[in-house]
């Protein structure tokens, strides 16, 4: 009977690398063993993670442990399935990498309506079913990324095992967010958190807003009072953080051990600074995509996924590139046809918020 997961759970998704742009696999493993020795017990990949080198050293690593000594979660690429036999092919694969013959967590990746429905269409969602039956699926679930309206319809589309979402004190209206996370915790459906720290981007907030969280931190970083703040969050299983170095993966450990409840005055500055930060928000898009494809070529969704980055954390190397990547992607090629405008479900209009985009990415201030 395998252990009840640790609070923290280890995201294999951000793994040290080489200049090579490989795994650092010497490092990797030390930060992995570190985890395992300090009672970690739940690991979570995927079948494209690390350009698909994930799952293959995860299941080397994990060799050297008992089966039942941990939880091993991974998921089934969508968007690579075109029918039963694609999922079926794909599951066995991650099977023979991970060298295991089940799995505790497995998840449909980041489904919205429109694949979910085309998962249930194909009978993937049926297939999945038959390998719980089977008991090469322990727990079936799915990973999320889209609005709430696509997140409720899923969920209460079928008796979930549990449903896996991005949750941290700025994005609680974001995506499924605190909704999402109180409807599946009124459907009895724990809800595993990803992005605690919203991949790092939290600890590199504006330096003024910094400084008053810091005020109220006492002896914590920004990145444990992050964790704690969903720690508090009782139909949270489990919280993934993809760890990077092995200090992260120390203090981490450190802090969900035995996670405090937050302070008053911590719960008031995360929620003067998120607050603050949401109204500098371009537009409310929650990248569902109804809007494309563009007939001129236009990311839509990746425009203003740039722009309200560069509006909560200023210019910075990740900006920049995303934005000088684009090429005839970008704002510019929008001929303002107007034909994304009816598509959207947050009725953004989308032609003038792509001119402001342009204007203030390529003005690089605000």
């Amino acid at each position: 009977m395998s252990r009840k997961p640790f609070l923290l759970g280890f995201g294999a998704m951000r793994f040290p690398q080489t200049e090579e742009g490989k795994i650092d696999r010497p490092l990797a493993a030390e930060m992995l063993r570190y985890a395992m020795e300090h009672g970690v017990t739940y690991y979570d990949t995927a079948y494209t993670y690390h350009a698909r080198e994930s799952e293959p050293f995860l299941g080397e690593f994990l060799q050297d442990y008992d089966r039942a000594s941990f939880q091993l979660a991974t998921k089934l690429p969508q968007w690579l399935v075109e029918s039963v036999d694609d999922a079926r092919r794909i599951f066995e694969e991650q099977l023979e990498r991970l060298k295991v013959d089940y799995f505790d967590y497995y998840l449909v990746h980041s489904l919205r309506k429109k694949t979910y429905v085309k998962m249930v269409d194909l009978g993937v969602i049926t297939y999945l079913e038959k390998e719980v039956q089977a008991g090469r699926i322990k727990k079936l679930g799915f990973s999320f990324h889209s609005s709430f309206e696509d997140f409720r319809y899923i969920l209460h589309s079928r008796a979930w095992d549990f449903c896996q979402i991005q949750y941290n004190w700025l994005d609680i209206e974001e995506q499924a967010g605190r909704a999402g996370y109180e409807l599946a915790t009124e459907h009895g459906i724990p809800v595993i958190v990803m992005e605690p720290i919203k991949g790092g981007s939290l600890l590199s907030i504006p330096p003024h807003l910094k400084e008053q969280v810091e005020q109220v931190a006492e002896e914590d970083s920004i990145a444990a009072l992050s964790l704690r703040w969903v720690a508090e969050h009782r139909n949270v299983p489990v919280i993934l953080s993809g760890m990077s170095t092995l200090e992260q993966v120390v203090e981490n450990i450190a802090t969900l051990s035995d996670p405090q409840p937050l302070t008053d005055e911590q719960h008031s500055a995360l929620e003067e600074v998120g607050s603050y930060m949401r109204n500098r928000l371009g537009n409310g898009c929650t990248s569902c995509s109804y809007c494309m494809p563009c007939p001129f070529g236009v990311d839509i969704p990746g425009s203003f996924g740039i722009w309200n980055t560069f509006r909560l954390f200023g210019r910075n190397e990740q900006v920049s590139k995303r934005w000088e990547s684009m090429g005839d992607t970008g704002p510019l090629s929008c001929t303002r046809c107007m034909a994304c405008v009816p598509l959207c479900p947050q009725e953004i209009p989308i032609p003038f918020d792509l001119a402001r985009v342009h204007e203030e990415l390529s003005q690089g201030a605000l």
